[in-house]
């Protein structure tokens, strides 16, 4: 097939290679296939099968204090979610973002822990210990993956530690490098290529800033500039992708917020308005497929920690508000760890 000069092919462009039969998309002076099939997970009742998201752990305010509960979706359809399992122990202070293959879903550290679980999607069940992260404390850090590496990244204490796993392996985690700005309670995304480590706090009780950062999941090394945020934005925990876009729910500005952002993660730039949620939240957390993106809404409130039970999504291709998805109907998704068989980095 003919092809303008790769100088004139725009960061992002999508084509369908009629030579391959396959939908293809332009990033760093490559073309790049774009996963166009999801596994099908639905369940009879589904009145369309898909992609599962899946959270696991967290903590609500009645009473405050950290679960083991492991919930899922079918991000295809709508409804409440479903009970999976059970992680290996309680555990809040999730790393937010989605870190997964096709087949597992890892669950990252957490509050005053070390230890990494995974999930085998196909079936519901018990987490199992994978390894352990490298950081002593690793409470409100970011998790991204592509399809092989899971990446960890920043967190409690103001820890600018980036470091990863093999996820078809077991084992602890690994350095990759460093953070040029350290994210506590930032937020995760990725396409197959690129990591995007998106907001967050300075350190772990003050400060937040606007600044998304990006590295290259297949190589090591340091993270680099991105772009900025719209505003200085903490708690932007609610993070999710498909492999073009990047989508940031809510955060604290100072005050909670509604507004939903998004980029275009083969190129560089600020963040861009995509809509709004129903309600002003921080400290929820996203799953997403290559067309919808889910939030669970959680906290309203940055004091007095007003937990809700709605789940609301986008179709992420799109521009727009976010509609009612479903329940959690656990009232604790704030801080709980998101992962799916079909967000952007597969």
């Amino acid at each position: 097939m003919s092809l303008p000069p790769s100088g004139e092919i725009p960061q992002g462009a999508i084509r369908f290679n009629t030579d391959s039969q396959r939908l293809e998309f332009y990033a760093q002076g490559e073309w790049w296939v774009m996963s166009t099939d999801t596994p099908n997970l639905g369940q009879g009742t589904d009145s369309t099968p898909g992609v599962r998201g899946v959270w696991g752990g967290g903590y609500g305010t009645s009473p405050n204090a950290e679960i083991n509960e492991i919930r899922y979706i079918n991000i295809s359809s709508t409804g409440d979610t479903q009970d999976f399992g059970d992680l290996s122990g309680a555990k809040s202070g999730a790393g937010a973002g989605q870190a997964a293959s096709p087949t597992r879903g890892l669950f990252m550290s957490g509050n005053t822990k070390i230890d990494i679980d995974f999930i085998t999607f196909a079936s519901t069940g018990n987490a199992t210990t994978f390894g352990n992260s490298t950081m002593a404390n690793a409470t409100y850090s970011s998790a991204l993956s592509n399809s092989t590496r899971g990446i960890h990244a920043g967190g409690n204490p103001g820890n600018d530690t980036i470091e990863y796993v093999t996820i078809s392996s077991t084992g602890n985690a690994v350095d990759f490098g460093n953070l040029v700005t350290v994210a506590v309670r930032g937020g995760g995304a990725a396409s197959p290529t690129r990591g995007l480590i998106i907001g967050g706090r300075t350190a772990v009780s003050s400060g937040k800033h606007n600044v998304i950062q990006f590295i290259t999941i297949a190589t090591l090394g340091d993270s680099q500039d991105f772009g900025d945020l719209n505003a200085a934005t903490r708690d932007t925990t609610g993070t999710c992708s498909n492999p073009t876009r990047a989508i940031v729910f809510g955060g604290v500005t100072p005050t909670s917020t509604a507004d939903i952002d998004y980029v275009t993660i083969a190129t560089t730039g600020n963040s861009t308005k995509f809509g709004d949620l129903s309600i002003a939240c921080d400290s929820g957390t996203s799953v997403s497929s290559s067309t919808r993106g889910v939030h669970a809404i959680s906290r309203t409130t940055p004091s007095g920690a007003v937990d809700v039970n709605t789940l609301e999504y986008v179709n992420i291709v799109t521009t727009g508000n976010s509609v009612d998805f479903g329940d959690a109907n656990n009232n604790r998704m704030r801080h709980a760890w998101p992962t799916s068989n079909g967000h952007g980095g597969l």
